[in-house]
């Protein structure tokens, strides 16, 4: 029976990117949300929420990279020098974040700068991340399997709109995360954010999807050749099925829905990218199988890989499930 390695390398790789920005995401959205919070004790309880979990998330991003560079490393090879300048970029947001994390909930007259540390390396790191993924949905230029562009190349109106977007993306994510893990006045007044955040999301999604449409030929015939956009009608539809409801869930109380929603958004918004760019795993011209390594190296990596993705999905799944429920005012802090 014939296995198609690549293919089962690439669910494996897209599995561990979706999950990195839909744990990370969060995260990362509560900086953002930082600045609309000025109480010490509101910022604390936000930070709570995810400190036993947010440098797990991160495992994600690691096993991502790690997979791109043992499966296709022609990939690795032509996207990294098209967005090492974002790509530097968004790790140091990454590291200030971290630093900041952990250093906060010991400083005392210093608090204040380290805060801003944590809200400057989120924004970076999320911005970042976006002009990445702008890069490769507006394509790569590469010529006899090397990246052939300049170092500026992701420099482009497109994917700086992709790093706004982004931002957006996580600033939901994190509200919705923290409407259903606080209560009291702080709950309150992340509900009054969710509304403006979804609609400016669904814009977001609506100018990326047109934009990507008219200015990439092959993006429109996938979406609309024949028969297509018949079969691919659901995503934008449940996309606009789940903006209504959060709006709806969150106006009538309810705590997890929203998140949950969010996330649904999220996993639509990757199966929309997924359809625009496959079988390219660096678009316009670099397939997975392309740019796949030789069987004998996949399937000796794919041996470590599967005993390693349940460990990571079983730490992952405990942690959230031993922290589950509120964090309060008055809770035990970081430490």
């Amino acid at each position: 029976m014939h296995i198609d390695l690549p293919m089962i390398w690439a669910a494996i790789i897209g599995l561990g990117v979706f999950l990195y920005v839909l744990l990370d995401g969060f995260d990362l959205g509560i900086g953002l949300l930082f600045p609309f919070f000025h109480g010490e004790g509101d910022r604390e309880v936000m930070l709570n929420t995810v400190a036993p979990v947010w440098d797990g998330n991160e495992t994600w991003m690691v096993l991502g990279g790690a997979c791109l560079f043992a499966a296709f490393p022609v990939a690795y090879g032509t996207l990294l020098p098209a967005v090492y300048m974002p790509l530097i970029a968004m790790l140091c947001g990454l590291i200030f974040r971290g630093v900041a994390f952990e250093i906060r909930a010991k400083a005392r007259r210093t608090q204040h700068l380290w805060e801003l540390a944590f809200m400057l390396g989120s924004a970076m790191a999320t911005f970042c991340q976006g002009v990445i993924l702008g890069t490769l949905l507006q394509g790569v230029t590469i010529v006899d399997g090397r990246f052939a562009g300049t170092a500026f190349d992701w420099l482009s109106p497109f994917s700086l709109f992709c790093g706004l977007g982004l931002l957006t993306t996580y600033a939901t994510l994190g509200c919705t995360w923290l409407v259903m893990k606080t209560d009291g006045e702080l709950q309150r007044r992340m509900r009054v954010m969710v509304k403006p955040l979804v609609l400016t999301l669904l814009l977001v999604i609506g100018v990326v999807s047109l934009w990507t449409v008219l200015g990439q030929q092959a993006v429109a015939d996938r979406w609309f050749a024949r028969y297509n956009f018949v079969f691919f009608a659901p995503v934008p539809i449940l996309v606009l099925a789940c903006v209504a409801g959060i709006v709806r869930f969150n106006t009538r109380g309810h705590d997890k829905l929203p998140f949950v929603l969010t996330q649904a958004i999220l996993f639509l918004g990757y199966s929309g990218l997924l359809i625009s760019i496959f079988p390219y795993i660096v678009p316009p011209s670099l397939t997975i199988w392309a740019a796949s390594s030789p069987p004998s190296s996949q399937k000796f990596t794919l041996v470590g890989v599967l005993i390693v993705l349940p460990i990571i999905l079983a730490y992952t799944g405990l942690a959230y499930w031993v922290f589950r429920g509120k964090v309060r005012h008055g809770d035990a802090g970081y430490h």
